[in-house]
């Protein structure tokens, strides 16, 4: 296959959580460059729907659900509305997050499981509902966001948010299970470890540390979010065909040193 075949994702469809703003928004931004056509989830419809408006102009389909990844009946809904509509399920990027700040010794239980079963949970559930349409098919890629603080500790004036860097910790090591997993169904699973990107849970932290995080990034800067469609298109792309169970670290450099 020639280069450009490799990357095209033509009739593919792809699923993106939380992918109504911020990085999600980027990531599926991507997805429809390449070609394939789009389906938006969040609890918030509304930045889905004007999401979908605006990546319908790139000239693909899209479709726009309300869904809490926290809520089984609601990714089924989703799922279904997309097999419906489309008649498939090709690519699947588990991006819903978020975040509670505190220190360890005063963490409360409430914010632990709401972090958890966002993060962690709802990709868990997530995947299992769109992997059985790919097992169907015999063929599909899931992408999970994680982040560096799911590889590496941080120094609470950074982030204290335990919570969180446990929940992509574990996000990474499903990501290589489901790998092994299902890699006979022909289905790879990898994950894209982000950096710092301003979003709306890092605002605060790059504004108050945002000298400190940068000294330590060899690229010194923050990232963009188009600096994370090319690890997305590729890695649900034939360019990955071989690829699975694989962490992809975006992040200027953070993790060389």
């Amino acid at each position: 296959m020639k280069i450009q075949e490799l990357f095209d994702l033509k009739g593919r469809v792809a699923v993106v959580t939380g992918g109504g703003k911020g990085i999600g928004f980027k990531m599926a931004e991507g997805l429809a460059e390449a070609g394939a056509n789009i389906v938006l989830c969040s609890r918030r419809i509304e930045n889905c729907q004007q999401a979908a408006s605006d990546i319908s102009r790139i000239g693909v389909k899209t479709l726009a659900r309300k869904c809490d990844v926290k809520s089984a009946a609601d990714i089924q809904k989703v799922v279904d509305d997309t097999v419906k509509e489309f008649g498939r399920i090709d690519i699947l990027v588990n991006n819903s997050g978020t975040n509670w700040g505190a220190t360890p010794e005063e963490y409360p239980l409430e914010g632990w499981n709401k972090v958890m079963e966002t993060n962690m949970t709802g990709a868990f559930l997530f995947s299992q509902a769109a992997g059985r349409v790919m097992i169907r098919q015999k063929k599909g890629s899931v992408i999970n966001i994680a982040s560096i603080m799911g590889i590496i500790g941080m120094e609470g004036d950074a982030a204290d948010a335990i919570a969180y860097s446990a929940s992509k910790g574990a996000l990474i090591t499903f990501t290589k299970d489901l790998a092994a997993k299902w890699a006979k169904h022909n289905i790879r699973v990898n994950a894209i470890a982000p950096g710092w990107f301003p979003t709306d849970m890092s605002r605060w932290v790059l504004e108050n540390q945002g000298a400190k995080l940068t000294a330590h990034i060899p690229l010194r800067r923050f990232g963009e979010g188009d600096e994370l469609k090319g690890a997305t298109v590729f890695l649900a792309s034939e360019a990955a065909s071989y690829v699975t169970g694989a962490v992809l670290p975006v992040d200027g450099g953070y993790l060389s040193i």
